[in-house]
Order: C-alpha cells, then sequence, then structure tokens
C-alpha cells in the first residue's frame, strides 16, 4: 500500500495500519492505553474514557474488543523497541518527533500526519476514508453486515449498511452468487 509506504516512522506506519486494518476510529485509536493493545490474544480492547488528555473519543458506551492481525502485533512491538523506547506515558500514540514528547498525540497531529502522506503519495485520504474501506471490502468479502457493525462498533448493523456498504452490481451479483442465491450461470 503506497500510503504506508510513504510513512517516515514506525509510529505513523503503525496508527495508519491500525485504522486500515481494524476501521477503529481516529479518537479510538488516539484513546489507546498499552494495556488495551493486547499482543498475546492479538487484539484491541476500546475503552470509552472521558478522561483522555488529547480530548479523544471512543464513541462507544461500552468496552470493545477488536481483533488484530500478527503482523500488526510485530509492527506494535517494533514501533515500541525502536521509537516509543523509554518514553513514560500510558498512551500507545504519543507525540515522539515534535511537540512535547511523550505527550498524547492529538486530531490535528493525525490530520497533519495524513496531509503529509497524501501530498506525499498523490492520494487523497482521510482517517475515515479508511474506516469506509476496511467496511466495504469486509462486506465485499463476504463478512456478515452483523458482524462488520460489531467490529466497528456500530450499535446497529442498519448504520453500518446504510453509511458503510458501497456495493456496485457486480458487488451485489458477487453476493448473491456467494450466499448460493444464484448459481454460477447466473452470476454472468
Amino acid at each position: 500500500m503506497a500510503i504506508l509506504a510513504a510513512c517516515e516512522h514506525l509510529r505513523d506506519r503503525f496508527l495508519l495500519s491500525l485504522l486500515a486494518e481494524t476501521g477503529m476510529r481516529a479518537g479510538q485509536v488516539l484513546g489507546l492505553r498499552h494495556a488495551d493493545f493486547v499482543s498475546r490474544s492479538r487484539e484491541v480492547h476500546i475503552v470509552p474514557r472521558a478522561d483522555n488528555a488529547n480530548g479523544a473519543r471512543a464513541k462507544v458506551r461500552s468496552a470493545a474488543v477488536v481483533p488484530v492481525s500478527a503482523s500488526l502485533v510485530r509492527l506494535y512491538s517494533e514501533y515500541m523497541h525502536t521509537e516509543y523506547g523509554d518514553v513514560d506515558s500510558d498512551y500507545v500514540f504519543v507525540n515522539l518527533f515534535g511537540g512535547r514528547i511523550g505527550a498524547a498525540m492529538t486530531y490535528p497531529a493525525v490530520h497533519q500526519l495524513i496531509g503529509r502522506i497524501a501530498a506525499r503519495t498523490g492520494i487523497g485520504f482521510t482517517a475515515h476514508m479508511l474506516r469506509h474501506s476496511h467496511a466495504t471490502g469486509m462486506v465485499r468479502r463476504g463478512v456478515p453486515i452483523e458482524v462488520v457493525a460489531r467490529l466497528l462498533t456500530h450499535r446497529s448493523s442498519t448504520t453500518t449498511s446504510q453509511t458503510y456498504v458501497h456495493l456496485d452490481a457486480a458487488g451485489i451479483r458477487e453476493a448473491l452468487r456467494r450466499s448460493g442465491a444464484w448459481q454460477e450461470e447466473d452470476a454472468r
């Protein structure tokens, strides 16, 4: 992915990888504490907190758990050992290269990072577009909408299908074929 290749720092590559792989909201990612990233279980816990120093909001009423890949766990570990080092902070994403080192990263910092990557690659995107792409990709691969809704921490699968599912005719045809509603010759 050109966006990830354009990242100059592991922190940035990990942040964008986490957004793209999980469909998490920027506020959910910015509010992560180290205890929320459970490497052994390959999962991230999204915990609603009112006291985030950076104002990050999880937009959930109760804690949620999102599975992550082994490669994302490795990237987190590499980031911790290579760049994060001895920084004394509970937050996963912190200022490492400017500002108050160790302070929780903010929404404007993420927007600036995305702006730099967009300028470097010529690919215009937002953190929320990574969420949309993740959700649409899961639906196209046949993941049930209820599962996608749960992963996106939506209270209703209706919200998920109305907001994030962008299927064209070919996508609808493929979903019908996968579900068994159409036979192979009907899909042509």
